[in-house]
């Protein structure tokens, strides 16, 4: 079975569904595996084969997503400007998955280190022995 590529990216394996997946959750930390390969599918959808969109093709509610995805470093904006017949500039807006950091976000493994647990029984050993027979309203 053939292996499509991204168009222009024939040296790169494609951004999959589960790849944009991993970025998205990496990226994220409020959001679950499953929600992030929801998202994923969705923005593929979009782009195909492609890795760029023309804007215009794009409800207020996906624009605002893709916003966020921009300021998560996974896609990002470009604008190109043309001069019509009748001398007017018109500008066209696209998105643009940022295949690279796409793929760094997909394989960062973020360690947590646990701290442990603090002994609260050393916080009470510091205390003068005044404030164990002292009243409330004494303070």
């Amino acid at each position: 079975m053939p292996v499509i590529t991204m168009v222009g990216r024939e040296e790169e394996s494609p951004i999959t569904i589960d790849l944009l997946a991993r970025s998205i959750a990496n990226s994220m930390r409020e959001i679950s595996l499953e929600e992030a390969h929801q998202l994923a599918e969705h923005i593929l959808n979009f782009f195909g084969y492609g890795d760029r969109i023309i804007d215009n093709i794009l409800e207020q509610d996906d624009r605002n997503l893709f916003y966020l995805l921009e300021d998560l470093g996974l896609i990002y904006s470009e604008r190109e400007e043309t001069t019509l017949h009748d001398g007017r500039e018109w500008r066209i807006h696209y998105w643009v998955m940022n295949t690279e950091r796409i793929r760094e976000a997909a394989e960062r493994v973020e360690v947590v280190e646990e701290e442990e647990p603090e002994d609260t029984a050393e916080i009470y050993e510091e205390l003068p022995e005044e404030i164990w027979y002292s009243r409330p309203e004494e303070f």
